[in-house]
């Protein structure tokens, strides 16, 4: 993301255990800014905690799942577990030969994330060249030097973060923005009227552009949409214009997407049903995501608290008991679910599903131990019994 944005959590609940995030910056040379650190940062942090922590030979990298699935025990006694299949690629070929994997494990932990398929409006031209679905396409297009000044706008479809950030990089570069979304801007709902003031400055400057420069509709003849161009038309405030607080900047509240049609125009519509069409460069429909479960029957449906649904973490996550994360309509024992999967957007939450997990292994691992002991200490006690019964039986044969 852009080296200006900074992380919506602060920076010291992402830190790891053994390993403070502010001593690490110290060491190179960095501050954190805002009690906040920037996305690249943090990765970092974590890449560099792997190596710290000698951890390297518990990740296997170019990795891809394609199957979990339960294995039923065999008749020589091993009980139930989870077959995992894949494929992997071989270590320093970043593009060679995938290879196939097949492993066998008691336990499996579901962290994917729900960022693999971006969500889509579902309406007419959206898989036209110019409608892109994640920040990264806006990312890529300004380092070609497609975006600028000179840019019919760019539309940014969402008002949660990541559109936020949208706004933020287009406007950065002076390239004129039109931002429509469902909600008002009014609405509690919004992530924006949820969010501290100064705490999240960048976020709370969007709201503003948001609710102070709406888009104000004029009443089109009969039958025909509003036309809207930033260069000729002048029945409407402009967004290059230098009188208003955030030139180049124009928010459509309560209005959706009818279409896109290939010469680049976008028709919108309010929720009083009249619509607008709008000229742009290129559009960024920014609405949420979905985590690819391809690995899992029906797509890991049947373990959504709607099973008739896919999953999705905020109307549909994974059902998980709340103390241990395991999952609750696997199965068999030893799935478990984290992160966004089941509802937890946001990386400071990781490590409280993690230690779930990690400690409802830990009680049945000593289960499992003693249980064991509690075999061993029998089958001594029966190895006694037998020695003292073949010993009473020796005594008696000798007298």
């Amino acid at each position: 993301m852009e080296g200006s944005m900074l992380t919506l959590s602060l920076a010291n609940w992402m830190e790891l255990p053994g390993l403070k995030l502010k001593d690490w910056m110290r060491d190179k040379r960095r501050n954190v800014r805002n009690d906040r650190a920037t996305p690249a940062e943090i990765a970092s942090y974590y890449q560099h905690y792997v190596t710290q922590m000698s951890l390297e030979q518990n990740f296997a990298c170019g990795t891809t799942v394609t199957s979990v699935t339960r294995q039923p025990g065999n008749q020589d006694g091993s009980p139930p577990c989870w077959r995992v299949k894949g494929l992997q690629r071989r270590e320093g070929e970043e593009l060679g030969e995938e290879v196939p994997f097949s492993l066998l494990a008691h336990n499996v932990v579901l962290a994917t994330g729900t960022h693999d398929i971006p969500a889509r409006l579902g309406v007419d031209g959206e898989s036209l060249p110019f409608v892109c679905h994640s920040f990264w396409e806006l990312e890529a297009a300004i380092a070609r030097g497609e975006l600028d000044q000179s840019s019919d706008p760019v539309l940014v479809v969402g008002a949660g973060l990541t559109a936020a950030d949208a706004v933020l990089a287009a406007h950065h570069l002076n390239t004129p923005v039109y931002h429509a979304f469902r909600r008002s801007v009014t609405d509690p709902g919004l992530i924006f009227n949820q969010l501290p003031k100064l705490l999240y400055p960048e976020y709370h400057k969007v709201h503003q552009m948001m609710t102070q420069q709406q888009h104000q509709a004029e009443l089109p003849p009969p039958d025909r949409a509003q036309n809207l161009h930033h260069r000729s038309t002048p029945s409407f405030l402009p967004p290059s214009s230098s009188s208003s607080s955030y030139p180049g900047y124009l928010s459509f509240p309560r209005h959706t997407v009818v279409a896109f049609r290939p010469d680049q125009k976008c028709i919108l519509e309010s929720d009083s049903g009249q619509r607008t069409v709008v000229q742009v460069s290129k559009v960024l429909v920014l609405i949420g995501a979905h985590p690819n479960l391809s690995f899992l029957a029906d797509n890991g449906r049947l373990l959504g608290v709607k099973p008739k649904e896919p999953i999705t973490c905020r109307r549909n996550p994974i059902e998980v008991d709340p103390f241990t994360n395991k999952v609750v309509a696997a199965d068999g024992p030893g799935m478990y679910a984290m992160g966004p999967l089941v509802g937890e957007n946001f990386v400071r939450f990781l490590k409280g599903g993690a230690l779930a997990i990690a400690s409802d292994l830990a009680k049945r691992r000593r289960k499992d131990e003693g249980r064991l002991d509690k075999d061993m200490t029998t089958d001594r006690l029966m190895d006694r019994w037998v020695d003292r019964q073949v010993s009473t039986q020796t005594e008696a044969e000798v007298c």
